[in-house]
């Protein structure tokens, strides 16, 4: 039985922009608001908008992802016919195992879609944060009788070259692309979340394939081409939440967001479009007598004696007693020890801070980045990291400056 439209999710990203964070760990599977991973947006929005079969393609650092997704049950996509299927490369007759570009990626799995004749495939990538309704694009795929469709957001014109960015008529018909231009004709960024006609995504993926000179890739050479040929390609307005948390300070942005969902747009307590996670199991946090917890999220297993202050704990977190938590993301299974102080940084899991160390920095103008520390990492006690530091080895104690 043919599917009408399924997904193929891009969670192979190396995530280098993370730097400490992405070391031992595919980005789609960096924690995100408490008790996610930036992987849990995609693949709920799957399947809130009724999409039941979901290919994720994974390369890099792929074990904590695998592991995560499981069979797919949280999500509800432990399904017979369909349900979510983990495709890594894999080495074939014809050599070829690694994927080589976000095109190649889906062309090495063609056999993958093929099993489900789908009339549609939507593409998406695995490391945004986002909450959309793809039957709502798929319904203006339908109505422009488009060949392949992409969701746009409009971004402010002096960042539109960041970005790869689609020239569209009246019709939003796609007139031209242009990847991250010095002198921008358009301030439509493409969201890298694609709708194609299968019999069309097979063919220039094919023909893409047998040119030697490209780059295997959608925005340097598959949109290029569809625009060479003609091709009915329209522009999706997608006006909801996004985010592109592939920098320190995006993904810091993001958490800080969770915490104002009535004018950040990214409300987690959605009952309409729940995002779905592998739930950690633990206990029910416990604020002790004596603790100040103000504008934070508290998730799953939090111990909190100390000072938390507009900031972001995931399941597990312990706090001790005098230690200072400020605008802080701080990942499952770290320990906050007495008397120490972080603020205005990201912890990764399994951090422990020493007693009375520092950790980051309240910005002071521009002039203060976000601090990070990697997973696993111990921080000594009477230490000091700095507000820019990136610690991924162990800092001994006695006042060690980052």
């Amino acid at each position: 039985m043919a599917k009408e439209m399924i997904a193929m999710l891009l969670a192979g990203g190396q995530g280098s922009r993370l730097y400490a964070l992405t070391q031992r760990l595919a980005k789609p599977a960096v924690p995100f608001g408490g008790k996610y991973r930036i992987i849990d947006f995609p693949l709920s929005n799957c399947v809130n908008s009724g999409i039941d079969t979901v290919g994720i393609l994974t390369q890099y650092q792929p074990l904590v992802l695998n592991e995560y997704i499981g069979n797919g049950q949280p999500w509800d996509l432990d399904r017979l016919y369909g349900g979510v299927h983990v495709l890594p490369p894999y080495q074939r007759a014809t050599g070829s195992d690694w994927y080589k570009g976000t095109a190649n990626a889906i062309y090495q799995n063609l056999d993958f879609i093929e099993r489900y004749d789908p009339k549609y495939v939507i593409i998406l990538s695995g490391d945004q944060i986002c909450k959309q309704d793809y039957s709502d694009f798929l319904k203006f795929h339908k109505e422009k009788n488009a060949e392949f469709s992409v969701a746009v957001m409009e971004v402010p014109w002096e960042e539109a070259p960041r970005f790869g960015l689609m020239v569209a008529d009246e019709d939003d018909r796609i007139t031209e692309f242009q990847e991250k231009p010095k002198n921008p004709k358009s301030n439509l960024a493409s969201m890298g979340i694609y709708i194609f006609n299968w019999d069309i995504l097979k063919k220039y993926l094919t023909e893409d394939e047998l040119d030697p000179q490209s780059e295997n890739d959608f925005g340097n050479n598959i949109i290029p081409n569809l625009l060479r040929d003609n091709r009915k390609m329209y522009a999706y307005h997608f006006s909801g939440y996004w985010k592109d948390v592939g920098t320190i300070a995006s993904l810091w942005e993001a958490n800080m967001e969770v915490l104002d969902p009535e004018h950040s747009g990214i409300n987690l307590f959605d009952e309409n479009w729940k995002i779905y996670s592998r739930n950690s199991g633990m206990t029910g946090h416990k604020i002790n007598a004596g603790a100040v917890v103000e504008d934070s999220m508290i998730t799953d297993g939090c111990r909190v004696a100390g000072t938390v202050k507009h900031s972001v704990l995931f399941a597990g977190v312990k706090v001790e007693a005098g230690a200072i938590i400020e605008d802080a993301v701080i990942m499952g299974g770290s320990e906050i020890k007495a008397g120490a102080i972080v603020k205005h940084c990201i912890l990764a899991e399994n951090v422990v801070i020493g007693e009375n160390a520092v950790v980051g920095a309240m910005p002071e103008g521009d002039a203060c980045g976000v601090a990070t520390v990697g997973p696993g990492v111990v921080i000594g006690e009477n230490a000091k990291i700095g507000p820019n530091a990136m610690v991924d080895k162990n800092v001994e104690g006695g006042g060690e400056q980052w």
